[in-house]
């Protein structure tokens, strides 16, 4: 594929936290720090997603007495998994990864950043109501087909890449520049959903400059 004016490319929570040495990193994560700049090279538009949680969030094991990492339990808007205490705001663990390359960022997407309500994809809160502002940059700009690469694969670009084809556009996920926590086989089931909404599946090599 060769990206359009009406492309945008997102790029999923590539922070210290889910990089390897971070609070919850994903195996390999800081592998897709090249391919992801790789690909930002190629696209005219870009944006970032990040998670920027405050203290106490609702999703950390942390805020239940009792409870561990990867346990879940319910909560007002359904099951949540809970999860070590990362990416809270202005630490180092939010911080996107050093060596990704953000200069060319038209919006900067922050998610998960009321206290009670976890946030995965881009578009929605897990609410699957409270809109994160990012369908409305979208169309305003007339972008219509959204590519995604980051990380996790199985939680956070498999939430996006879901809202995105039930909001009405093209997407496109690019295997080989993300990767997956893989809790008991969330990976596979993921891809399964992905693959369900209509989401297409490409690598980097895929992907050429006009």
């Amino acid at each position: 594929m060769t990206p359009t004016e009406h492309d945008v490319l997102i790029v999923i929570d590539v922070q210290n936290d889910f990089c390897p040495g971070g609070a919850l990193a994903v195996p390999d994560g800081d592998a897709v720090v090249p391919l992801a700049n790789a690909l930002a090279q190629t696209f005219p538009h870009i944006v970032f997603t990040q998670d920027w949680h405050p203290a106490g969030h609702e999703s950390f094991a942390s805020s239940h007495s009792g409870h561990n990492p990867f346990e879940t339990i319910d909560v007002a808007y359904g099951p949540q998994t809970l999860w070590p205490d990362h990416c809270v705001q202005g630490t180092r663990g939010a911080a996107f990864h050093a060596g990704l390359e953000t200069t060319g960022a038209e919006l900067i997407i922050r998610k998960g950043f009321r206290r009670e309500i976890d946030s995965y994809s881009a578009f929605f809160e897990n609410d699957h109501a409270t809109a994160t502002g990012l369908e409305g940059y979208l169309n305003s700009r007339k972008l219509t087909r959204v590519v995604l690469c980051g990380l996790a694969t199985d939680f956070c670009v498999a939430f996006s890449a879901i809202d995105s084809a039930k909001c009405g556009y093209e997407t496109v996920v690019v295997e080989d520049a993300c990767r997956a926590i893989d809790l008991e086989g969330s990976l596979a089931a993921a891809r399964r959903q992905m693959v369900d909404a209509g989401v297409k599946f490409v690598t980097s090599s895929n992907i050429r400059s006009a």
